[in-house]
């Protein structure tokens, strides 16, 4: 007989008798597809769900275009949007020539993890003349006020500079910072994206990470000053610099 006369006979709706067993069933029929997409997107980073749908049914692949969509944003390939630094600070001073010590001191942040896993924020302070290190924080945070509260030791100890220069980070253009500025020091910011302009710091940024940092590891935040303390007062006292004719800073 017939299906529709078995099925009425049997009780059975014809949609449950065509139905497949679980047994017979993939798992996730969509399995190769979004092996395929992961593929996809890892050897194209920058590409998004569309390259990859015209690339897909170039392959052989018989889907649609929001079928690609969806496998796209559950395994998370989404391209992340690259979003332009707004704020910029407004300099107050262009950094003269480093003709003497404290006339520009140039300060930069750097980052860490401990054993476990937390943040350690490094802040150096270099004098471009001297190449000295001068000061510096390691915490794990550093707010705009923290930091002046140590350029006001520092100035205590070594007067103020004629210019301190830095990029364009949320703590060196707060009012926190302009205000501490005010008109004993010129604040100096370089072009968004330009770390050359700032060199000095980065160098000794690059050197503390290949001596230091890279082969030290932190057990604790007490631990990583003492560390990078004593680095640093062997940056100043021991090691000697080709710029400076083989002398070290503190000489």
């Amino acid at each position: 007989m017939s299906e529709r006369m078995a099925c009425r006979l049997a009780g059975l709706s014809r949609s449950a008798y065509r139905r497949a067993l679980k047994s017979d069933t993939v798992a996730d029929p969509d399995a190769a597809l979004r092996s395929w997409l992961r593929d996809y997107a890892k050897q194209h980073p920058r590409w998004g769900y569309r390259r990859a749908y015209h690339d897909a049914r170039a392959e052989g692949w018989h889907v649609n275009h929001k079928k690609i969509q969806r496998l796209w944003r559950e395994e998370g390939l989404r391209v992340p949007q690259r979003r332009r630094r707004k704020r910029i600070g407004t300099s107050t001073a262009h950094a003269p020539k480093a003709c003497a010590p404290n006339v520009v001191w140039a300060i930069d942040f750097q980052f860490d993890v401990d054993e476990q896993g937390k943040a350690i924020k490094i802040a150096s302070i270099v004098d471009e003349h001297t190449r000295e290190c001068i000061g510096g924080l390691v915490e794990r945070s550093i707010t705009a006020t923290r930091l002046t509260t140590h350029l006001d030791d520092l100035v205590a100890q070594r007067g103020a500079p004629a210019v301190l220069r830095s990029d364009n980070g949320p703590e060196f253009i707060s009012a926190a910072m302009a205000n501490w500025a005010g008109t004993r020091t010129g604040l100096s910011y370089i072009p968004p994206g330009s770390p050359w302009c700032n060199g000095y710091v980065e160098s000794f940024n690059s050197r503390m990470r290949d001596e230091c940092l890279n082969i030290n590891s932190f057990y604790s935040l007490l631990h990583a000053r003492v560390v990078i303390g004593d680095w640093k007062n062997e940056y100043n006292t021991v090691r000697r610099h080709s710029a400076l004719g083989y002398l070290t800073p503190a000489d």
